[in-house]
């Protein structure tokens, strides 16, 4: 088994990352706009996402280069250039697309479980500074782009309807193009470990679940091709950051952080961002009556710049 090498389960065309989980989306809006307008109106009415980059999406075990971009300017200076200074982990999942559909034919939400072949553990590794220099008008890019690490087990929806939940309330009610018969989440614990450079052991630092996600993986891919955009086998959309309403239970540093306003303690270390030789360790479970059907996990170490 030692010599076992993994690889990517799918040859992945396309990928898409969300913006999906409201406690997550509120705590970035308090951070960058205040409390007064946490969340933009829009995020209620539809599933926000943007375009990733699927070349850069890798295996679980890939180490990551630290990249380097431009980064916000400071008062009247010029933005700095040089290896980020704010490198953040996302506890995300994604959904792996089955059968597609045709260009120019949506599908419909309540039709859109069967285009899901299942889902994998996802870290979509962030460059802070970078995102928050270039993110205006158009979204993220290069602070998005260097890297995106995912689990090499797929489970399927079929395995994971024993862990079926409810999904949180919708208010307002979606368009009926979203309105589904069954709206459902899944009941999987998420947790996230950090082992810091020179260090033996791991700490966790944060705990959540799948469950806390406000729109459905299904509500997701049937926004996805409303305009008749064509889906493909082996196409990947990932949910966004996973948060839950406490603070334990936050996806990224930048949350757990308060966008490095307090120091993470780590055994013995402190954190604000990632550092080089820093581990990242994700994992995901659904516990049934003597059983478990796990996802395995999710891990990235940083390397320095070239």
């Amino acid at each position: 088994m030692s010599k076992v090498e993994m690889l990517l389960p799918i040859a992945i065309g396309d990928y898409t990352d969300f913006f999906s989980s409201m406690h997550h989306a509120r705590n970035c809006g308090i951070m960058f706009r205040g409390p007064e307008n946490a969340i933009n109106p829009n995020w209620f009415q539809l599933p926000i996402a943007y375009h990733g980059r699927s070349s850069s999406i890798v295996v679980s075990g890939t180490e990551i280069i630290r990249p380097r971009g431009q980064g916000h300017p400071s008062g009247n200076s010029p933005p700095y250039f040089g290896p980020s200074r704010k490198l953040d982990f996302e506890l995300e999942m994604a959904a792996v697309v089955g059968p597609g559909n045709e260009l120019g034919k949506p599908v419909d939400v309540n039709e859109a479980g069967d285009h899901i072949f299942g889902l994998v553990l996802m870290n979509d590794w962030s460059a802070r500074d970078i995102q928050a220099w270039e993110y205006v008008p158009l979204g993220p890019f290069l602070g998005k782009s260097f890297g995106t690490t995912i689990s090499p087990w797929i489970v399927t929806l079929d395995a994971l309807e024993p862990f079926a939940c409810n999904s949180p309330k919708q208010d307002p009610q979606p368009l009926p193009y979203l309105a589904e018969k069954i709206s459902k989440n899944y009941d999987i614990s998420l947790e996230v470990q950090i082992k810091p450079a020179g260090q033996e052991d791991s700490c966790v630092v944060t705990s959540s679940n799948f469950n806390h996600l406000y729109w459905t993986v299904t509500q997701q891919l049937a926004h996805h091709t409303i305009n008749g955009c064509n889906l493909r086998p082996g196409d990947l959309l990932g949910t966004g950051t996973i948060s839950g309403p406490e603070p334990e239970s936050y996806g990224c540093l930048l949350e757990l952080t308060w966008n490095g306003q307090k120091s993470l303690s780590l055994k013995g270390a402190t954190r604000r961002f990632l550092e080089d030789g820093d581990e990242v360790i994700i994992s995901g479970c659904s516990k049934g009556d003597g059983y478990n059907v796990g996802f395995g996990t999710c891990t990235g170490k940083i390397l320095p710049s070239p």
